[in-house]
């Protein structure tokens, strides 16, 4: 996920800052025992990189809204202005079924028994991508979809997300756009729509209300038209920017 030219440049910015407290600081005893414990410190940072290639992502965005909500539009607005990498959870699964791997077989056939994929295979998926990916900014896609996600995911990769972009949209409006779909999904009836929305208002709020209490939520007004809705996701990366 991480080429060794970063790594070296992130080792040699490291020991910079190091250095620097190191000379400030005069509990370290001689100039000498200051330099060994800036390279350990350092060494220890890079060989982590490499042992545990998650350990160097420095920004996960989870984007959370309901059927309908326009993420889907955003996700690429935000992928091309932010320069994130986009995941969702459902294109990897596809991906991995299609694949014809082992890993994909036993997905395919848990799906056709209409039973739930478990968490830590959707994990595992989001992992190794993030892990092949050589960019350090990954926008989460719809993940987590409830409460065990979410605890797959923190148990799994020991990540949390640097924030949580979510789509506030009443309901009447999100159904008026699935219905107006020209070539939506086979499930876009009212009945079934409806059924999205108990899942989601039962499953994925409780997620949303874990990190909003943790002042990690970034509220978005959705229903408004698209041009303004970018214009609020670039307020609310930027702050996050300007924080760091």
């Amino acid at each position: 996920m991480v080429s060794p030219t970063k790594l070296v440049d992130t080792y040699w910015q490291l020991k910079s800052l190091h250095l620097k407290v190191a000379k400030m600081s005069c509990s370290m005893g001689t100039v000498s025992d200051a330099h060994n414990e800036v390279d350990n410190l350092t060494l220890a940072f890079i060989y982590l990189s490499f042992i545990f290639p998650c350990f160097l992502i420095t920004e996960i965005t989870n984007f959370l809204g309901g059927p309908g909500s326009g993420k889907g539009t955003q996700c690429a607005n935000i992928v091309k202005h932010f320069g994130y990498t986009h995941l969702s959870a459902g294109d990897l699964l596809r991906a991995e079924i299609k694949s014809g791997s082992e890993n994909g077989s036993m997905i395919q056939t848990i799906i056709k028994e209409g039973k739930i994929v478990p968490s830590e295979v959707t994990v595992g998926l989001l992992q190794r991508a993030m892990e092949e990916c050589e960019n350090d900014k990954f926008l989460i896609d719809g993940f987590p979809r409830n409460v065990e996600n979410r605890e797959a995911f923190d148990a799994v990769t020991g990540i949390e997300p640097e924030f949580v972009l979510f789509f506030d949209c009443p309901e009447e409006e999100m159904l008026k756009r699935l219905l107006g779909r020209n070539q939506g999904r086979e499930d876009d009836n009212i009945e079934t729509i409806k059924k999205r929305f108990k899942v989601y208002m039962e499953s994925s709020l409780p997620v949303i209300e874990y990190y909003d209490a943790k002042g990690k939520v970034r509220k978005i007004d959705a229903a408004k038209p698209v041009e303004d809705v970018f214009e609020d996701v670039k307020a609310a990366f930027n702050s996050i920017t300007a924080k760091v």
